[in-house]
């Protein structure tokens, strides 16, 4: 995966709280309707964070943890609901110049004083332990960091799942990828992005999980809830679920979980044109102009 060398820009989102601008992958590191707003309704709130922190334990896999903020609104939510919850965190990040850069500009001091303290910590060496928490981050590519800890057993109980977007980096995205996280995830766990593209949850069907949509914050599509069993998900909208079966749909494929972004983008174009799915301009036709809630046609 291509090493983050470009720089990254600071701004301020609609709740107050602030983001970055990646000039590598050519997009912001959360919505611009409000950094902290996501964290906690895409993430927290949309896992049943509440609820699973009253459990004598939990673990959480955070894929590109990034400034750190779903983990911080995690770490903020569970110490609030139950301070004696035991809490191991597994997070993959490949540019740690990113949660540095959240410290170093006081974005995180909102957070209640031990979250900021971990935060730091990990910003710095990758580690934090504490009575209630251990915490590791895996710095570099996810594709091979998730290999490590897949190979541990580690069974998440809530996977925040949190890339770029897949036509940005469709590395993140891919039937194999995705098939690796969710052989972390426990058979009673959860699994939420802000993502609704097609292709992806294609991605996470084909991992053997179901799927169903997620309140984000303040965009214009649903994100997507995946769990191994389908009891509790809400069902896809009719406008969701007729985009499954279009060309949208055909998922990215990286079968040694080292290919290029180019060569992935590539390899799907070329099965796309293959397909006998649907063209996704009759959906986009069929629904867009009359459903102003629909998913991402990339």
């Amino acid at each position: 995966m291509r090493s983050p060398t470009g720089n990254l820009v600071l701004a301020p989102t609609a709740d107050g709280s602030m983001t970055l601008f990646s000039e590598d992958f050519g997009e912001w590191f959360h919505s611009r309707a409000g950094a902290y707003t996501e964290a906690y309704t895409t993430y927290v709130d949309a896992t049943g964070l509440v609820r699973l922190a009253q459990s004598p334990s939990l673990n959480l896999l955070d894929v590109c943890y990034g400034l750190g903020y779903n983990t911080a609104a995690a770490l903020d939510t569970i110490l609030q609901v139950n301070p004696a919850c035991q809490v191991q965190l597994m997070a993959l990040e490949l540019d740690p110049r990113v949660p540095r850069q959240a410290v170093q500009a006081q974005l995180i001091d909102s957070w209640s004083a031990p979250v900021q303290a971990c935060l730091q910590e990990l910003a710095t060496t990758g580690q934090a332990q504490r009575s209630w928490l251990e915490a590791t981050v895996l710095w570099g590519d996810a594709r091979h960091c998730i290999q490590a800890v897949e190979a541990s057993g580690f069974q998440a109980d809530v996977i925040f799942f949190d890339p770029f977007s897949p036509p940005h980096c469709p590395e993140l995205w891919t039937v194999e990828f995705i098939a690796r996280v969710s052989r972390c995830l426990s058979p009673e766990g959860k699994l939420a992005t802000y993502s609704a593209a097609a292709a992806a949850r294609t991605a996470f069907r084909l991992a053997g999980l179901s799927i169903g949509p997620l309140a984000t914050a303040s965009r214009r599509w649903p994100g997507t809830l995946a769990q191994v069993k389908a009891l509790g998900l809400d069902q896809l909208s009719a406008p969701e679920h007729e985009h499954l079966l279009t060309r949208a749909a055909v998922p990215y494929r990286d079968p040694n979980l080292n290919d290029s972004a180019d060569t992935i983008r590539q390899r799907r174009q070329r099965e796309q044109a293959d397909s006998d799915l649907v063209p996704t301009s009759h959906w986009r036709k069929r629904w867009l102009s009359t459903h102003s809630k629909v998913p991402s046609t990339r």
